[in-house]
């Protein structure tokens, strides 16, 4: 690959806060991440966005017209809207004039963009989208997929989210054994209903599989686990919740902090520690989820995402095109899981 540089296609256009903090998220990923950006979006608004944040090194604008709200259904409002941002930026993955995609728009839209433009990987029948959450272990994040590609699934779907996210696991998140779980409501084999238990078969027979038994809710969070597979329904549940959890617990912080013995002097003196556990709990410092399963790298960002999560989410982008994710997929299923 020598020195060519990724580039990663960023929608302008998406989500709450287009397009002046998707462009400022977007030239931060560009000086700091040494990957040359495409913005894609309306010219006149992102040239907007541009100048008011005094860019100094060039970025390219990809025109597109219009964008997938959220109101809207997203296979037919992108056969409606060719040229809507989404679909723009998926096809310049399609044509290799990207690496990947980001957008914080409507995350429906994006996975189907995907799906229609850039078609599924070879052997996966559903993709997933794949969440990193910390855990009560500093540095040792738990990926959960999938959390919302899927309100529905099969067993073998989520057999494969297993197999995907152990990829991830080891080759992104640096986990060099990482541990499978199954969200279910028992550590027993036989707890859960019907697509748990038969989840659970299947992921106990695979050889490929790290698979160290049920994840139970309380679990999540623990580091014992560094994957855990469930189906989108579920997953989005947890996702939201844990997410709210977060927020709540550093807004209690917040309150309760200046009350004690030290007041305001006391707070000072733990900005450092603030910061840092704000860091750990903050959704934006992971970016999005990464769309596991189609023949691309494509980040969905959350709707309300500011500057600092479309940079994480090009950082994520970078390092799963840097640690070869889509091809190791792909020879997982070219070869017999049994080989070693």
């Amino acid at each position: 690959m020598g020195s060519t540089r990724v580039r990663i296609a960023i929608d302008a256009m998406g989500g709450d806060n287009a397009p002046a903090e998707i462009v400022a998220g977007a030239l931060r990923a560009q000086e700091e991440l040494e990957a040359e950006v495409l913005l894609v979006g309306d010219p006149q608004q992102v040239e907007a966005a541009l100048k008011h944040h005094g860019h100094a090194s060039p970025i390219e604008v990809v025109p597109s017209e219009g964008t997938i709200e959220m109101e809207e259904e997203p296979l037919p409002a992108l056969r409606r809207k060719p040229k809507a941002s989404i679909n723009v930026a998926m096809d310049l993955v399609k044509r290799g004039r990207a690496d990947a995609v980001v957008s914080a728009g409507h995350s429906g839209a994006a996975m189907a963009a995907a799906l229609l433009r850039l078609g599924r990987l070879s052997g996966i029948e559903r993709p997933a989208i794949g969440a990193v959450l910390p855990t009560m272990i500093a540095g040792k994040p738990v990926l959960i997929l999938d959390v919302g590609a899927n309100v529905d699934c099969r067993p073998t779907f989520l057999e494969q989210f297993a197999l995907m996210g152990t990829i991830y696991s080891q080759y992104v998140l640096g986990n060099t054994d990482p541990k499978v779980g199954l969200l279910n409501i028992g550590e027993e084999p036989n707890k859960g209903n019907e697509l748990a238990i038969q989840t659970h078969q299947l992921l106990q027979e695979n050889p490929a599989i790290p698979f160290i038994g049920n994840a139970e809710g309380r679990d999540v969070l623990s580091g014992h686990f560094d994957v855990i597979v469930c189906d989108g329904f579920a997953g989005n549940v947890l996702l939201k919740f844990a997410e709210a959890v977060g927020e709540v617990a550093l807004q209690i912080l917040r309150e309760e902090l200046p009350r004690g013995l030290h007041g305001k002097a006391g707070v000072t003196l733990l900005r450092p520690n603030l910061k840092r556990i704000k860091q750990r709990m903050d959704h934006a410092e992971h970016g999005g989820g990464l769309l596991l399963g189609v023949a691309g790298v494509c980040i969905i960002s959350h709707g309300s995402s500011q500057s600092p999560t479309i940079f994480n989410a090009a950082r994520l982008a970078k390092d799963a095109i840097d640690n070869q994710v889509l091809d190791r997929i792909r020879s997982s299923y070219e070869k017999p899981a049994v080989s070693s």
